[in-house]
């Protein structure tokens, strides 16, 4: 004889809970907002902060490149990533990249905060937008082309 049980008695495991919750989770954010946006500031900050810190990548890449002691100050603030330093030849170490990463972290931050404070109640029209996204873009892009700038190693050392 089977014996049914009831769903308010049965408990399911926690991984069955929050599985059924991430089911969920997307129908909630496709309700939307009850209003919509009125100023594209907000949206611009973020975009533009995004594409500048690529830049900030590209412009802390080259400065490394060149200047040893610089290199040496980025991978010591970039120390606290797992991996910057790793004795163990068989999984290599990360590098001055890291402290890249860190600083590229720090601008984008940075540079949202201040943008979406300046940019809080502003419109700010597309054009402006994506020649900025574009500008930040196509400047990192062409800075890790090493064929105009031959300094670069084309191999980390």
């Amino acid at each position: 004889m089977s014996q049914q049980i009831s769903p308010n008695y049965q408990t399911l495991p926690p991984y069955v809970k929050a599985w059924n919750w991430l089911k969920n989770f997307p129908s909630g954010l496709a309700t939307g907002s009850k209003q919509s946006p009125t100023v594209s500031g907000p949206a611009a900050a973020a975009l533009i902060s995004a594409a500048f810190s690529c830049f900030l990548l590209m412009v802390n890449q080259h400065l490394t490149s060149i200047f040893k002691a610089w290199n040496e100050i980025i991978w010591n603030l970039g120390s606290w990533i797992p991996g910057s330093r790793n004795p163990d030849p068989l999984y290599g170490e990360i590098g001055s990249y890291s402290g890249k990463e860190t600083v590229m972290l720090i601008g984008w931050l940075l540079s949202w905060f201040i943008l979406s404070k300046l940019w809080r109640h502003q419109q700010i029209k597309t054009k402006t937008i994506f020649f900025y996204l574009f500008t930040f873009m196509v400047a990192a892009t062409v800075m890790n082309w090493h064929p105009l700038f031959p300094y670069l190693p084309l191999m980390p050392k």
